[in-house]
């Protein structure tokens, strides 16, 4: 009687198991297909592009040469593969070239490329249904690339059913396998143990067992768990393998563009507009503004065409604008469109004197200056940051664009322009360094800076180290979901990717190179400009007044070599070049006095007839100016006390084509993580320091030119467009994946 009632106990139990699993197999075919799909939509259009890419020069070799019979016999070898459909050719204004046999005659150029452009490009033709892609084919003729035609791919989807049919009969086949193994096994088990069994048993019916009537298998969850995990390492693994394996230029960046965001909207979002108008006695002129900024994302936007949408705060900016606030820049020969913003003078105040440079900047570089918030300029910010976004939705084309945010000023804007526009790929550099949490709990409105950010799909910090402290200040201030091996924070049902992206400049073109002027000669002009002794040891210096710089920790360095090492008197200059900035802000106008009255002491302690150690030039310098003091220095002193990357350092290598020079960088810059072959300080060391520039003034020219060389390849190699196609490269991934899953979840609705 034991033994009987033991087996019904078992087949109470391993019936429903059996049809559970079974069940399971059943209900996992819909994951799968997603999975298929998702596998096989990224396989199209990866084959689309490369099919496209490697017939481009061909296509275009022959339409300019009139070679309809090459073209024929090209398309006709093309299509033998067993995915391609059909091959059609047409002309920049839709007229059908030339085709392949299996080429549908009802569909037209305009038809194909409408369709191509839809999330679900899918035509359904008698034989079956087929993607439909285009791609433009570019030839080069003189002046500029120019369209020649549109290839139109037609893949055929039938193979995906078919393999479909196939993983599900054997996912079946394998679970039902399994599921009798399991059974097997646990008949066994309950054999040997009664009362396990038993207990087991009585849990079940208490409703604590493995599955639950009427819901998919929960034993699923798991496997669906690691397969995301997996799935989440092979991206991550294939981010790694993007390392500089070929030259980032303005080229390459354009293609990134035209792969991976063709045909969409990019838009930058900054405080500093790159174009300034200014009224003078001859008319209007237009300034470039001295500003890191500037110099990294320009050539950005040169490369894609976009929007940027910036404060306007030139004297003749309203002047050139069109009824929408626009303007196309640069102005010789406008690449982009710059839609400016106009503040009032409170609004300026509040929102940018007030609470992004007396609270936010000195709260983020930690630079021993007390931050100060008031709630009026809480105020200002929130409403200027709103006022931007509603800008960016009102540029916006579509409901998805790429959007640039630059830097502290717009903390909100992120979450602002993602409540209009969902579907948009946000992407936030913060341009200066993050802090602790402990630092950034000073601030009142932290919870609402931290959601502001959150909005992002993808935000950028300059090194690993203001990633980690971000990261743990969300940990500390909100309820988020934080991955720290995937570096990703999941909040409001909204993921955001925290990643380093280390800022650079452009690297000069042959061009530029060839306009400069030789090192002697810029040496000579200096010299004779500045009044210095002809056989000088030129130190310099280039930053804007700004306490957060190290201006006065590295006077306090010369002054100390000129102690040290008399012999340097006479023959040593440093050139600080200052331009003021934020005079409205009393700490910066306190700040700017106090370097002069230090210049000042030092030039009468060591200073002699026709001689100053110090020369302060508080004045803006063009890029021509500073390109010739570069070249003529020996050494370019580079102290922050706490910044971001510094781009003066990158600059100062760039132009040092003869290998010369010596760069003293303070640790405390992210720069100083890429160079190490610098001379790396620590600038609250003032002994180090002049240490430091007393080696850097005596380097035998032999280590000079291996320093430099090493720089210069660092520095050529991780450039801006490195900087900026890595950031957008994985924005196209990240709405690649978004859309495929959009695709699904309709997929999975009909």
């Amino acid at each position: 009687m034991a033994v009987l009632k033991t087996l019904r106990l078992q087949l109470r139990f391993l019936l429903p198991l059996l049809v559970a699993l079974v069940a399971a197999a059943y209900l996992s075919v819909p994951f799968l297909d997603q999975l298929t799909l998702r596998w096989f939509s990224r396989d199209l259009n990866s084959r689309g592009m490369l099919v496209a890419n490697a017939l481009s020069d061909s296509v275009a070799e022959a339409l300019q040469a009139d070679r309809s019979t090459r073209l024929k016999a090209l398309f006709e070898r093309t299509t033998q593969d067993e995915r391609l459909f059909a091959i059609g050719l047409c002309s920049p204004d839709n007229r059908l070239l030339q085709s392949t046999a299996g080429y549908p005659p009802a569909l037209s150029c305009a038809e194909a490329v409408t369709l191509s452009a839809q999330a679900d490009p899918r035509l359904q033709l008698t034989g079956g249904t087929v993607n439909v892609g285009s791609h433009p084919v570019l030839g080069m003729l003189p002046g500029s690339p120019q369209l020649l035609g549109r290839l139109i791919l037609l893949h055929d989807l039938s193979f995906i059913d078919r393999r479909s049919q196939d993983t599900r009969r054997y996912l079946i086949g394998l679970i039902t396998a399994l599921g009798v193994v399991i059974a097997f096994i646990t008949m066994v088990v309950a054999q040997l143990s009664w009362r396990g069994w038993v207990k087991g048993t009585r849990a079940l019916m208490r409703g604590e067992g493995i599955l639950t009537p009427w819901l998919p298998a929960p034993e699923l969850a798991p496997l669906a768990t690691e397969l995301r995990a997996r799935l989440r390492d092979l991206e991550d693994e294939y981010r790694r393998a993007q390392g500089p394996d070929a030259t980032w230029n303005a080229a390459r960046l354009r293609s990134l563009l035209r792969t991976q965001l063709s045909g969409d909207q990019v838009i930058v979002v900054s405080n500093r507009e790159p174009y300034i108008h200014e009224r003078s006695d001859g008319g209007i002129i237009v300034k470039r503004p001295a500003s890191g900024l500037v110099t990294a994302v320009e050539p950005v936007m040169r490369a894609c065409s976009g929007t940027w949408i910036a404060h306007g705060s030139g004297s003749g900016d309203r002047e050139v604008v069109d009824a929408f606030d626009r303007v196309g820049v640069p102005p010789a020969h406008p690449e982009y469109s710059l839609r400016r913003i106009w503040l009032t003078e409170e609004e300026e105040q509040g929102y940018y004197y007030g609470f992004a440079n007396e609270g936010m900047w000195p709260l983020c570089h930690v630079a021993h200056v007390r931050p100060v918030f008031r709630e009026s300029d809480w105020e200002a910010y929130r409403k200027v940051n709103q006022r931007f976004a509603d800008a960016v939705v009102a540029e916006a084309r579509g409901e998805d664009p790429v959007v640039l945010v630059q830097d502290y000023h717009f903390a909100l804007l992120p979450a602002m322009v993602r409540e209009k526009l969902p579907q948009a790929t946000i992407l936030t550099f913060w341009h200066i360094p993050w802090p602790n949490p402990e630092s950034f709990g000073i601030c009142p409105w932290r919870r609402e800076i931290l959601r502001g950010m959150l909005g992002s799909t993808i935000l950028g910090f300059h090194t690993r180290y203001h990633c980690k402290n971000f990261i743990e200040t969300v940990d500390r201030y909100l309820e988020a979901r934080i991955e720290h091996e995937h570096s990703t924070i999941s909040y409001k049902q909204k993921e955001t990717l925290v990643e380093s992206y280390p800022i650079s400049i452009e690297w000069p073109g042959d061009a530029e190179v060839a306009a400069w002027a030789p090192v002697d000669a810029c040496r000579r002009r200096v010299i004779e400009r500045l009044g210095l002794p002809a056989d000088v040891c030129l130190a310099v210096g280039v930053d804007r007044f700004d306490y957060t710089k190290g201006i006065i920790e590295r006077m306090h360095a010369v002054e100390r070599l000129l102690e040290k090492s008399p012999e340097w008197i006479g023959r040593f200059v440093f050139v600080q070049v200052a331009a003021p900035t934020r005079s409205a802000l009393e700490e910066y106008r306190s700040f700017q006095q106090r370097v002069q009255r230090l210049a000042d002491r030092i030039n009468q302690r060591f200073g002699r007839p026709g001689y100053e150690p110090v020369r302060l030039l508080a004045q803006h310098h063009e890029h021509d100016a500073l390109t010739e003091l570069f070249r003529a220095a020996d050494i370019c002193i580079v102290t922050s006390l706490h910044d971001g990357m510094n781009l003066v350092c990158k600059e100062f290598i760039a132009v040092r084509d003869d290998l010369r020079g010596v760069l003293v960088l303070s640790r405390f810059a992210g720069a100083a993580r890429e160079l190490n072959e610098a001379l790396i300080v620590n600038p609250y060391h003032v002994e180090e320091t002049a240490d430091a520039l007393q080696r850097a003034a005596t380097m035998p020219e032999a280590e000079q030119r291996e320093r430099m060389a090493s720089l210069r390849s660092t520095v050529r190699e991780f450039n801006v467009y490195r900087w900026a196609g890595r950031m957008l490269a994985d924005a196209g991934r990240w709405r690649l994946r978004s859309r495929i899953e959009a695709r699904v979840r309709r997929y999975q609705a009909e």
